[in-house]
């Protein structure tokens, strides 16, 4: 049912999970989700633009949903708490490369 709700609102394309941000400068960028995770008490969103032109631009918000169940993006709002959110970002990151890895040794 969730599911069907995110197809419904246009969240979910194809198989992906995207979302519009708006930018500073009010640009409106669709946006593939990488991947909701936790870094200290809070939750967080890692996105990268549909049309990246394989640069790699991550954008990193704070994540958490409405009485509704809509997702919602907040932005982050400290240089510290930046840096934390990063850094677990990037142990996911190294998580699931070492798992590609093993995965492939292992077939």
């Amino acid at each position: 049912m969730e599911d069907k709700d995110l197809f419904e609102n246009g969240i979910v394309e194809e198989g992906n999970v995207s979302v519009s941000i708006t930018l500073e400068d009010d640009t409106v960028l669709e946006c593939v989700v990488l991947n909701i995770f936790s870094a200290g008490e809070r939750e967080y969103i890692a996105v990268m633009p549909e049309d990246d032109n394989d640069e790699g631009t991550v954008y990193l918000y704070r994540y958490s949903e409405t009485a509704d169940g809509q997702p919602e993006l907040t932005n982050i709002e400290t240089d510290e708490e930046y840096e934390i959110v990063a850094d677990a970002f990037d142990e996911l990151l190294d998580e699931e490369e070492f798992e590609d890895l093993l995965g492939d040794e292992d077939l």
